[in-house]
């Protein structure tokens, strides 16, 4: 006879527990991987892939079309405008009433360009935001409605149709001897007041490849995203075609079924680079430099020399009773100001050491665009200057 032994302080474990411990434990480990992940500090030059590029098929598509705005208050085009009144004859005709275009005063009447961008992915029975701008020498479009009007795409074909009333962001009021605006009345905005009738013969998820275009032209910023894609998908699947454009062979598993893949791929962390630049914008004396702007040793002496020289005439008068003459003399006044400002030496390996080295002289931003032409002509400049 077999008989068990059994220590008297041993308890029996059950293996439904010990499974369901290992579970929680793995789950416990897995949300601390997806909170650190999600949770962990971005770094700050980094920028997702969504936002510095452009995916093959995702895109606008841009539509066109020409309408009336009625019921404004006297402020619509003019009798000069005959395009105008050749659109309310020909609107009044379909409608079964007969008008004569030379006998329309068109004061209550805009002719108006409506524009719209219509999303790829849009179908029939989606709605538009609507652009309305006046083609005429109307004063304002407050008030206006928008009567029906069909969008054209490049092709000519009729996509949207737009109908309603008008917001204006803007306001213009006035007489004979002033007048008061505000922003511009002339342009307005539907929101919503397109609705899509025909959609783009374009399925995204047929396609069997994908081209990404890139914002920013440099080859290191390309082969960094090839390389991130590539060792987010497992393989080589993206290649660089130039220094913009990258090429992605879509997985098996992911044909006909692009959605995922493209959500996992626009949010990856990209650190864009790019050429060393400076942007100077003479119109309003603006300066931008580039985080990697670098200065060689240099010396810099910044002053303004400023002359001014006035003239005025003196008028001598003889005294009374007397035989002299008038005599007019002239005088000259000359006042000379000249800024002493001494010879700086400036060697900036950082664009805080730049920035500090031109605001110790006391430059101010129309002098630094002179100065930073002379550093670039100097050799000591060691970035691309692109004046706007």
């Amino acid at each position: 006879m077999n008989t068990m032994l059994t220590h008297p302080h041993s308890t029996r474990i059950d293996s439904g527990e010990v499974a369901r411990s290992v579970i929680l434990t793995v789950l416990f480990a897995a949300l601390l991987i997806f909170l650190g992940t999600v949770l962990m500090p971005r770094d700050a030059g980094a920028a997702r892939l969504k936002d510095i590029a452009s995916f093959s098929g995702v895109r606008h598509n841009e539509l066109v079309g020409y309408g009336l705005v009625v019921g404004l208050s006297g402020t619509g085009d003019g009798t000069s405008s005959t395009f105008t009144m050749r659109s309310m004859a020909n609107m009044l005709e379909k409608m079964g009433v007969e008008a004569n275009p030379d006998k329309l005063k068109p004061k209550n009447v805009a002719a108006v360009m409506v524009t719209a961008k219509m999303p790829v992915s849009a179908t029939p029975g989606s709605t538009l935001d609507v652009t309305i701008s006046s083609l005429g020498d109307a004063e304002s479009l407050l008030g206006g409605v928008l009567l029906l009007t069909p969008l054209k795409g490049l092709d000519g074909k009729v996509y949207a149709v737009s109908q309603g009333a008008l917001t204006v962001g803007g306001y213009s009021a006035g007489g004979q001897a002033a007048q008061a605006q505000k922003n511009i009345a002339t342009v307005g905005r539907i929101t919503s007041g397109a609705v899509v009738e025909r959609a783009v013969p374009f399925r995204f998820n047929n396609q069997n490849a994908m081209t990404l275009n890139l914002s920013v032209r440099d080859f290191g910023t390309t082969m960094q995203v090839v390389n991130k894609i590539n060792a987010s998908m497992g393989g080589s699947f993206a290649s660089a075609r130039d220094i913009s454009t990258i090429d992605l062979k879509l997985p098996d598993q992911f044909r006909g079924n692009m959605v995922p893949l493209m959500a996992s791929l626009e949010n990856l962390d990209i650190s864009p680079d790019g050429k060393a630049r400076v942007v100077v914008d003479e119109k309003t004396g603006t300066v931008v430099l580039g985080q990697d702007v670098r200065l060689s040793k240099v010396a810099v002496a910044h002053g303004n020399l400023q002359i001014v020289v006035s003239e005025e005439q003196e008028v001598s008068q003889p005294g009374p009773f007397s035989d002299g003459e008038t005599v007019v003399s002239p005088s000259t006044d000359i006042a000379v100001s000249e800024q002493n400002n001494q010879l700086m030496l400036m060697e900036g390996a950082t664009l805080q050491e730049l920035v500090d080295g031109l605001n110790s002289i006391g430059a101010a931003p129309r002098d630094l665009i002179s100065i930073i032409r002379a550093l670039k002509v100097a050799g000591s400049l060691h970035a691309e200057v692109e004046v706007i």
